[in-house]
């Protein structure tokens, strides 16, 4: 039998690359997101054969509970993965954010996860050796100025795997949180309060590294096989890991953030 996997955020980016390299190994895929439009893309980019799509919002518990239930009657009483992988981003001083940006972010990026999580646990007890992969990212290492909310969400989701590995082990379902850097995807079109430019041209001003979405689904597959909980994609983010750990001071001088 195939293994299946469901995936948010599937229209586009990490989501879109991932699913279709789970559909090339022979998984069944779900493709979850509020995109009709892309999801029916990314199903003829998968081959229609090979998944099925699920148009709902990750903050909808109930939505969660209606499209697990009939993918997983789809993939054979299967949930062998779970990739929680939607999410958005605002960049921005605090102050700077509506109250709307800064809800969105919360909602989205952790309570979605949450309700993703607390939605398939029961598919993946009944799945031998299935997982949780939860998506955060490296702002979830350091807190970057102009990223408050966002970077507060992906250390929650940091926080919520570490708790859901030492939760599931005994049920034997494996607990993996991928921590990608700056990589090429959608979410880079996040506006900047009050201009007209996007996170994307922030980044490039300030010559940061960008990663093809390769690296992301690359990483994703070598977690799947690895008893490690975090993996990091891009060096730029292994690097921030290692000065974050052994010389905290010198990010909070570059942040000028004063000691």
């Amino acid at each position: 039998m195939r293994k299946a996997v469901f995936i948010t955020g599937g229209a586009s980016g990490i989501g879109l690359d991932a699913a279709k390299r789970f559909a090339k190994e022979g998984w069944f895929v779900g493709l979850a997101d509020i995109n009709p439009a892309g999801l029916k893309a990314a199903l003829d980019a998968i081959g229609p054969a090979n998944g099925a799509t699920y148009l709902m919002d990750v903050r909808d518990r109930t939505a969660w509970d209606d499209a697990l239930s009939v993918f997983t009657t789809a993939a054979g009483g299967r949930l062998d993965v779970l990739l929680n992988n939607a999410g958005i981003a605002v960049a921005g001083l605090l102050e700077d954010q509506s109250e709307d940006e800064i809800a969105r972010q919360l909602d989205i990026n952790l309570r979605g996860v949450i309700a993703g999580a607390r939605a398939a646990i029961p598919y993946l007890k009944k799945t031998p050796e299935s997982q949780l992969v939860n998506v955060a990212s490296c702002a979830g290492i350091y807190g970057a100025p102009g990223m408050s909310i966002y970077c507060a969400t992906k250390f929650a989701v940091r926080g919520l795997s570490q708790s859901l590995e030492a939760e599931l082990a005994p049920a034997g379902v494996a607990v993996k949180c991928i921590m990608p850097w700056f990589i090429d995807t959608p979410i880079l079109a996040a506006p900047l309060p009050g201009s007209n430019a996007q996170l994307s041209d922030m980044l490039r001003q300030g010559k940061v590294k960008i990663y093809p979405v390769s690296q992301a689904t690359d990483t994703i597959f070598k977690a799947l096989a690895s008893k490690a909980r975090e993996h990091i994609v891009g060096g730029a983010g292994k690097q921030l890991a290692f000065i974050a750990r052994f010389l905290p001071g010198l990010l909070r001088r570059r942040s000028l953030v004063p000691e």
